[in-house]
């Protein structure tokens, strides 16, 4: 009996799962998606900081976005060292003969302490503390958020590299893309989950309870993905290049169309990423909706960006050029911004619902097919610093756009509300439509810059990348 279920998961899992065919014999699908549980554990401490507590922080707490914006993005300063982190994991030496493992548990440890300290931070920004707690709690809450993206950022670079190690050459790009399907199916599980158990009036100390939970989640869901995964070399690991990273760094983007692809990705990231700290505020303000509801729009969010990966997936294995693709989710992610913005003068929530759906699929898009284009930039042996690469550009764009959403959101917001723009602009959606409109802007500019990426210079439509060591020699 229990095989025929096994058997049955695994046909589902290939038939409904996207890129569950990068399964192989060297690496089965049971194996590859316990792996994955680090990109789950990642894609629920992602819900947690950039949906659920940005928006209790801004709506119930009183906490100013642009702070809010400051601590959201804080994690992602640490977005520029995953190339740095790929190439480290690449060459690791290790008397235990591990390269990968090292780097994820000590990126787990560093999420476990960041969520421990972050719901007493919390506590003292409520106010409930003695006098002066507030900025003790901001303090606090800063180290906490710094903690968590960098345990995110080391425990997801190394991680993938992992899962690029243990299968083929010609599966490693679906691999990663299967785990970034993970990441998503993370975010849309405990979207609900966090949803449904802060769905009442707000509650700090439930507050409390699921960060707490989300920490010691973490941690079990991460050790269940290491165990027995990478292979110790006999002997202990040994040093693998002798080519310095900021040599291979140069040769990687020496070429004109690597350096315009990391150019689209950074407009693209900070396009589809500056909504991350405001969506659910702006269902909270503008259209009353309440924890629950809200956190449901990330739900919706992830159900596109799932969606997203799963068109990437039907149509790559047709062969379609991941450039054009990318530029179709941006497409669809402008068509998405505009409906967010109908949204407020027609009071409509199924809009909005609609629109954050949109940007899921526009954004998913966008990611897989460039992700998977970077992939192809370099051989099979430096696949932590193609990730690290990719993530870095991506990570830093998205985090410096949530950094400048809350600083515009508040001044926009601040100066129509004093009736210097007219009297039509006198409404709490203002600042948020300014930044959405500054989103259309960017993704606008996306396509611009990914363009010439697209045209078809081979029968099947994409041209041929010289790959790093051939740059390098």
């Amino acid at each position: 009996m229990s095989n025929r279920v096994a058997r049955f998961w695994m046909t589902m899992g290939t038939r409904f799962l996207p890129f569950a065919d990068a399964a192989t014999t060297e690496l089965p699908l049971g194996r590859l998606l316990r792996l994955s549980l680090f990109q789950v554990s990642i894609g629920m401490a992602f819900v947690l900081l950039n949906f659920t507590l940005n928006r209790v922080m801004i709506v119930e707490i009183g906490v100013p976005a642009t702070l809010v914006a400051a601590l959201v993005a804080l994690p992602l300063l640490f977005a520029p060292a995953r190339a740095l982190i790929g190439y480290k994991s690449d060459n690791h030496v290790s008397v235990l003969g591990w390269r990968r493992v090292p780097y994820i548990w000590f990126g787990t440890l560093m999420q476990f302490g960041g969520l421990a300290i972050m719901p007493f931070a919390l506590l003292l920004m409520t106010g409930r503390g003695a006098a002066g707690g507030m900025w003790v709690g901001v303090i606090g809450a800063s180290i906490a958020f710094l903690l968590v993206g960098a345990g995110m950022a080391t425990a997801q670079t190394a991680g993938l590299a992992l899962a690029t190690d243990l299968s083929p050459v010609e599966k490693r790009p679906r691999v990663v893309a299967l785990l970034y399907v993970m990441l998503l199916i993370g975010m849309f599980v405990f979207s609900l989950i966090f949803g449904k158990i802060l769905s009442t009036a707000f509650d700090p100390y439930r507050l409390v309870g699921v960060i707490q939970g989300t920490a010691v989640v973490t941690m079990v869901l991460n050790i269940v993905a290491l165990w027995k995964q990478e292979p110790r070399a006999a002997g202990g690991t040994r040093h693998v290049d002798s080519i310095a990273f900021t040599d291979q760094w140069r040769a990687l983007t020496r070429d004109r169309r690597t350096r315009r692809l990391l150019i689209a990705l950074a407009l693209g990231a900070a396009g589809f990423s500056m909504q991350d700290i405001l969506l659910e505020p702006y269902g909270g303000h503008v259209l009353g909706l309440n924890i629950g509801e809200t956190t449901a729009l990330s739900a919706l969010w992830s159900a596109g960006m799932i969606a997203g990966f799963a068109y990437a997936a039907r149509a790559l294995d047709r062969r379609a050029d991941a450039h054009r693709l990318a530029g179709i989710g941006v497409v669809i992610g402008i068509a998405a911004f505009a409906t967010v913005v109908l949204s407020a003068p027609l009071a409509s929530v199924p809009l909005l619902c609609l629109g954050a759906t949109g940007i899921g699929i526009g954004g998913g898009l966008f990611t897989v097919c460039t992700l998977i284009a970077a992939m192809a930039h370099v051989s099979a042996d430096k696949s932590g610093l193609a990730l690290g690469a990719w993530g870095a550009v991506q990570a830093t764009a998205g985090g410096f756009a949530i950094l400048v959403s809350g600083a515009l959101r508040d001044g926009f917001e601040a100066i129509a509300m004093t009736g210097r723009l007219g009297p039509g602009l006198v409404d709490p959606a203002s600042g948020y439509s300014f930044v959405w409109h500054i989103e259309i802007a960017l993704l606008f500019a996306t396509l611009v810059a990914i363009g010439p990426l697209a045209r078809r210079t081979t029968e099947n439509g994409s041209r041929p990348l010289p790959l790093i060591n051939e740059r390098l020699a």
